[in-house]
């Protein structure tokens, strides 16, 4: 029987505290083996010049060891740098998990402002009202909502903010929505690249108004060769509102109407019936509808207890003469009422129509 080992002088590690697992991981991580199977103690490996090779780890001591790949990755999720060999990285996919299964957030664009909302699920009553901020200013003109995990959300929008910032100092004008959409967009794809990172657990909609005649538009909704170079139609005044989404992957979009969260299906199909193309609808409208749609998307979980938070921005000729802020609570209860009211009116419509088929 060997003589026990003593401990390693700088760390105090025991050589069986050593896990195979961690062994395994840092092989891959620094890029020298890549995984051709998982079947502890002995892994199968392939040495970076493609020469096979075969490390044989600790087995002795290794008790319960946690699996390194799952039954979806199957070894290709465990670094975030890594694709398998249909092109899927699974680590954006698990964010985009996370985004799914937090709170529904929209964005609407109508003619004169951008709506935000979001839906906050109340844990727990002794929670304070309004405490729990899933609506962030970026800049004076610009907002951000976001579904999935509240602390990375927090941090994007800290980042956003710097951002903005930052284009202010070096430009001394406030920073365009597409060029926030654009650096944000190519923040978050930076964490889907290395291996010492995670992607963003969350999905942000980024929405604002810009001055006239001072911002190119070009990647917005509505630029292109109609448009003529740059996106200019020469002689017509530019900016205006405009709403993009972020999602974990670093793509973003212009919109007329987005929606992110576990809700979202719902939302989609209510925000496609507005005809929000046309930019008819006003700030009042659109404020009514998010809340609508709110309480659509909310139907499957009609029991849970959730709070609405709301902003909006518009023109400097807008009821918000440009800045975004909070709906006033008088026009959001309105709306409030009024989807309450509509859900209850469908409600019986629905009871109606099962008492109908019952007697048939």
């Amino acid at each position: 029987m060997a003589p026990p080992r003593d401990p390693d002088p700088i760390s105090g590690v025991q050589p069986h505290d050593i896990q195979p697992q961690a062994i395994f991981l840092w092989l891959v991580s620094v890029g020298s083996l890549t995984p051709q199977a998982a079947d502890f103690p002995s892994v199968a490996l392939q040495a970076s010049n493609g020469m096979p090779c075969k490390a044989t780890l600790l087995q002795a001591s290794c008790t319960n060891p946690a699996p390194l790949q799952t039954s979806i990755g199957t070894g290709y999720d465990l670094l975030n740098s890594i694709f398998s060999p249909d092109g899927r990285n699974f680590q954006v996919e698990y964010a985009v998990k996370a985004v799914e299964s937090g709170g529904t957030s929209i964005g609407i664009r109508c003619k004169d402002g951008v709506v935000l909302a979001v839906e906050k699920a109340v844990p727990s009553k002794l929670v304070k009202a309004g405490a729990d901020k899933r609506i962030g200013t970026i800049d004076s003109h610009i907002g951000l909502v976001y579904s999935g995990m509240v602390p990375d959300g927090r941090h994007f929008i800290t980042r956003a903010r710097d951002e903005a910032c930052s284009w202010r100092e070096n430009f001394k004008t406030p920073i365009p929505i597409s060029d926030l959409a654009s650096r944000m967009g190519s923040y978050a794809q930076a964490y889907t690249m290395y291996g010492s990172v995670r992607p963003f657990g969350i999905t942000a909609i980024i929405g604002g108004v810009d001055t006239s005649e001072e911002f190119p538009v070009d990647g917005e909704v509505g630029s292109g060769p109609a448009c003529g170079a740059g996106g200019k139609v020469p002689g017509k005044k530019h900016g205006g509102p405009f709403l993009y989404m972020v999602e974990p992957s670093g793509s973003y979009w212009g919109y007329y109407g987005a929606a992110t969260g576990k809700g979202r299906q719902a939302a989609k199909a209510e925000l496609e019936k507005l005809d929000l193309q046309s930019g008819t609808m006003t700030l009042e409208e659109a404020v009514k509808e998010a809340v609508r749609i709110m309480y659509v998307a909310q139907k499957d979980n009609k029991d849970k207890d959730f709070e609405l938070e709301m902003t909006w921005v518009s023109g400097v000729d807008g009821p918000t003469k440009g800045r975004h802020v909070e709906v006033p609570q008088a026009l959001r209860e309105e709306a409030e009422r009024l989807a309450k009211a509509g859900d209850e009116s469908d409600d019986d419509d629905d009871d109606k129509k099962d008492e109908d088929k019952m007697e048939e």
